[in-house]
């Protein structure tokens, strides 16, 4: 590999890295008080999904290690914010579904983080943000190879 691509590597993922910091800055201060980022994160993936998940799948679908993922989920069951209960198939395994409250509590952080994302994206300019996609799936998916 020639220096000005490593070069370019560098620089590429600085930047980005330096955008989540700042993202996940400024998505922190918009939730309401007491969610953190991981629960937004893990409320958004069960109201998308609209199905039960395994504590494993979410644990994958995060990249975090099922310890992890228990901890956060204890939070969310804490809250009122999830539902877990045993698999009725697999006794071993548990089930997970987004609780009403859980969907209360996703609206209410989306109300706030709307508008900071929105305004970066007019700030920046609607095709220019668009434009980038592509290129951040495709980033994602070679990471995605790289696990």
């Amino acid at each position: 590999m020639s220096d000005q691509t490593e070069n370019l590597a560098v620089t590429l993922f600085s930047e980005i890295l330096a955008v989540d910091q700042l993202a996940r800055a400024n998505i922190a201060k918009a939730l309401p008080k007491g969610m953190e980022l991981s629960h937004f994160s893990v409320l958004n993936h069960l109201a998308h999904s609209g199905t039960e998940k395994t504590p494993a799948e979410l644990a994958k679908v995060f990249h975090l290690t099922r310890g992890a993922m228990t901890n956060t989920l204890g939070k969310l069951e804490w809250a009122g914010w999830v539902h877990i209960r045993p698999d009725w198939d697999d006794a071993r395994r548990k089930r997970v579904a987004i609780s009403p409250a859980g969907l209360a509590a996703r609206e209410a952080a989306l109300a706030g983080i709307v508008p900071v994302i929105t305004n970066v994206v007019r700030e920046i300019g609607f095709d220019k943000v668009k434009g980038t996609l592509p290129l951040l799936r495709e980033l994602r998916l070679q990471l995605t190879k790289v696990d």
